[in-house]
This record gives C-alpha cells, structure tokens and sequence, in this order.
C-alpha cells in the first residue's frame, strides 16, 4: 500500500494490501428531526425529503457479485543483506579455508535475489470476453497477475495498458465460458447522499459487500493532476483498490483508489475515480495501450484576487497562463503568456484545475474555441489540439522606496536586483542564453518573500502589458509608474530554472 504524497500526516493511502487483519465497522444510525412549535410538538419525518434506506442489499449484492474479482500480484525482490565480500586469499591446505569456504556461501545465498513479494487488490470485469479495470497502482511493478473469480476460478492475467495519471489498469484473462459482466455507468448524475454499495478484497477477504451515501464530490486530495474524487463514507479497505463502486441501478459509478486514515483502517473516508472521468481512459487504454490525452502546451497557476486585480478582472477565475510551449498547440493557436483561460470547448474554467481535466478529455486532433482574458477584454482563439507528450509532465506553477547599489543594483519592494554578469551566472548557475535582470536578494518582511520568490531569478516581464525588462533601472520605472497610476499591485512574470509563474506584489506599505 502506497502512502499519497500530499498527506500531512501520512493519512491518505491507496487501498490494496499484502496481508489480512480483523475489521469491524458500527451500524449507521439515522436520526430523525423535531421542530417544537409554541402550539406543540411536530415531527418531521426525514423520509419527506429523501429516499428511504433499501430493506436489503442482498438482491443486488447478489447480482453484481460475479463480476468483481480479486487480483493477486507478485514481483521478485533482492534480498536485504552485507554487500558481498570478496573472500580472502588463503594458502593451500590452510585449515581455514573450509569454514571461509562455507560462511562465504551462506552470505551469497542471503543476496541472491530469489525472496517474490506479494501483494492483493480488486477489479471488476467490464466486457465478457475477459477485460478487467482495476487501480494502476495494484498492478505496477508486477512479474505476475493473477485473477481470482467469484467462483474461485485462478486465471493468469495480461497487462493490455495502464495510466498512472489517473491510475487505472486494464488487463485481461482467457476463459472457457463466459464471464460476468458490469456497466459503467453516468457518475455525473450521483448526487451528495445517494446510496452506494463497494465490493472488493479487503485484507485478502474476498467478496466483502459493502454500503453507504456518496459524502462529497469533485474532491482533489493532490493524488494527480486530474483529480476528481468521489468521496463516500462505504467501509474500503487495503486490498479494496480497483474495485466497483456501484449506484442502487447496478452501474459502476466509481473505481475505489484512496482511503484517508490516520490508523490505516477505514474511518469511513474512501475515495473513488468517477466513472465518466475513467471512460475515456479505458476505451484507450484497450485500443492503444495507453492514454492519449489532449495537449494544449501551456503551463497554467492560479488566479488569485491580486492577480484578478492586476490584469482588470472582475474576480479570481480562470487558469493564467505562465508559460506556452514552443512548437505546442497554444503557440500555434496564438495563447500568450499572461492570458486567463475562461472557457474551454465551451465549458467553463472556474478555477485552475478544471483545465488539465478538460483538455485531458477532449478528442486529440479536435478543434475547439478557448476564451481568454488579455489586457482588459475577451479574446477567443482557435486551437487544434495535440496529443500529450508521454515524456513530459504536466507542471503547475506555483503560486518597497528604491536604492542604488556600488555594483549597478537596485533595490525595490524588497528585491535586490542586478544586471546578469558572468559573475552571477556563476553565483546562480544560470545559462549562458539568460538574459535580463537577476533578483540578488530578498528582504525577509517584505512582499516579494510573502510570494516565496527566491535569489538566482529572473525578472522576465513587468505590469498589466507584460513588457520585458532588460535592467534594474527599467524595473524601477515600472514600479514608480504604478505607484502614480495608484494601482494596489503590480504583476511580475519571475523565471528560475526554466519555470515561469506570474507574481502580484502589494505596492503599498513596501519596505526596502
């Protein structure tokens, strides 16, 4: 079981295990609500405003039960052990040279990488012929897979694709008879508390049915760039990973992936990739191999409201634009840096990360319009869209008086700038083709440190139009020119180490 990076205290946990350990869960207890009246008591009965819990799950346990699997792994691992030693040279005859002769065997033996580790998960057959979708994270790394059926049928499974951006598998089995089978269905259409049954492995304990409401949607627990929970308080557990989540019609609405978990053990928060975001993903991980997923070619940040504010915004939306590929779509298309996407293909972008999920979806080679906000007005462009670059990851920018120096610095806002000389190139390990202005220093209280800005880099471009800058002295000017135009903040675009991320600093109440 993998640990999720983001977790702050190692809580969140993907869900398939190599071992088995006793479970139990309490009973959900429904309260109804009393309004107390001045005239008397009137209860309220909850069942006015939702759906009463089913009487019994058992007809549709029975159902689907057939077609979620468990999946068993195993690799081989080096054994843990002293490095080997080389053995001494002993003269012939020497009454040592058997006992040398028979510990040196033994250490080679403790190295020899013949230990297999195990490990256990759940999937759920999608086609008759022997597809099934599980978690990529159950299968990676793996020497063999094998499924176990609800009947206890032991096939030998073939990896057809798998995607770790989403983490999803697809693999599939050869049987003599026709296997059982589950739909995808439209997760868009489950709602916060509707009613949800999970069925999977855990701890080893195959064909564990088990129930509860959808607790949250759209959740993004920093698991991948397209996160899109569907978060459920249904009891999962390790070894529940890549099994169904099912909707009371019978239809797949979620594959289980996450458990948050402070003790590892259910707590009643479980999380699961929708089904409509797995759809795409899974017909091209059977046609291909792998995802192929629309390309834009932008690195994008957050809008925040001092950004909204710096580029004349009504309010923080959109994903800015910190950086456009060369030779990618968006260059193509004519997106800018310190563009704001508003929409995409006619769906809005309300924050940054609808983005990358968006474009990720949409059909490669497809032409779509993109809406963005430049220099005070909507724009809308024309973009053919490319296939994502398997090689390259998507990254996410992250989110005052003046003084000359004896070495042609200025400072300002509480950056110390200079020139780019060979000196700082050396200091700041930048490369021969940087030019511009090179942040020296920063002051700690001041905004530039609230913004995380670092020495070693570069001030590219300056101010709502986004001119470039090519000295101190020019900095200086723009910030001077802000302050009289009585602007709050003013947009910098900062470089280091290739990465470009749009920065507002407060022109007020700066120190220098």
């Amino acid at each position: 079981m993998k640990n999720l990076d983001m977790a702050p205290v190692d809580t969140f946990r993907h869900t398939h295990s190599g071992y088995a350990q006793k479970h139990s869960g309490k009973p959900l207890r429904i309260w109804s609500l009393s309004l107390f009246v001045v005239a008397g008591a009137l209860l309220i009965s909850s069942a006015a405003f939702a759906k009463a819990a089913p009487a019994s799950f058992a007809d549709l346990a029975e159902k689907l039960l057939p077609a979620v699997v468990n999946i068993s792994t195993s690799q081989a691992v080096k054994r843990d052990g002293a490095t080997p030693q080389e053995r001494p040279q002993l003269p012939p005859g020497s009454p040592f040279e058997e006992f040398f002769k028979e510990f040196f065997d033994r250490q080679q033996q403790r190295n020899t990488p013949n230990r297999r580790a195990t490990s256990l998960g759940s999937g759920f057959i999608i086609d008759p012929s022997g597809l099934i979708v599980t978690n990529n994270h159950v299968i990676e790394g793996a020497d063999e897979i094998s499924v176990i059926l609800h009947d206890d049928t032991r096939l030998k499974a073939e990896l057809v694709g798998r995607d770790a951006k989403t983490d999803l598998a697809i693999l599939r089995v050869k049987s003599k008879k026709e296997l059982p089978y589950v739909k995808l269905g439209n997760s868009d259409k489950s709602r916060v508390g509707d009613w949800v049954v999970a069925i999977g492995n855990p701890f080893g304990l195959g064909g564990t049915v088990t129930a509860g409401i959808i607790s949250a949607r759209a959740r993004n627990i920093n698991a991948g760039p397209y996160d899109d929970f569907i978060q459920s308080d249904a009891s999962i557990n390790k070894g529940n990973s890549g099994g169904p989540m099912f909707n009371m019609a019978g239809e797949v609405i979620g594959i289980n992936t996450a458990i948050y978990s402070p003790s590892g053990g259910s707590v009643g928060i479980g999380f699961a990739i929708p089904a409509n975001l797995a759809k795409p993903i899974i017909a091209q991980l059977t046609k291909f191999g792998r995802a192929r997923r629309g390309w834009l070619g932008v690195r994008i940040q957050t809008v925040t409201d001092e950004l909204a504010d710096s580029l004349g915004l009504d309010k923080a939306r959109g994903a800015l634009v910190a950086d456009v590929t060369k030779g990618g779509p968006a260059e193509s298309s004519k997106v800018q840096v310190g563009d704001i996407v508003l929409s995409f293909d006619g769906k809005p972008i309300v924050e940054m990360r609808n983005l990358p999920r968006i474009v990720a979806e949409t059909e490669v080679g497809k032409k779509v319009k993109v809406d963005v906000w430049r220099k005070g007005r909507k724009v809308t462009l024309d973009a053919k869209l490319g296939e994502f670059p398997e090689d390259k990851k998507p990254v996410l920018a992250k989110a005052s008086g003046t003084k000359k120096g004896d070495d042609n610095s200025v400072t300002i806002l509480g950056l110390t700038m200079a020139p780019v000389t060979d000196k700082l190139r050396r200091q700041f390990k930048l490369g021969k083709k940087v030019k511009g202005v090179v942040i020296t220093k920063v002051a700690n209280d001041s905004p530039a440190s609230e913004k995380h800005i670092r020495a070693g880099s570069i001030i590219r471009k300056i101010g709502p139009d986004q001119k470039r800058v090519s000295s101190p002295d020019q900095v200086k000017d723009k910030v001077e020119s802000a302050r009289k135009a009585k602007l709050k903040s003013l947009l910098f675009l900062i470089e280091r180490g290739g990465d470009s991320r749009f920065v507002a600093l407060r022109l007020s109440k700066a120190k220098s």
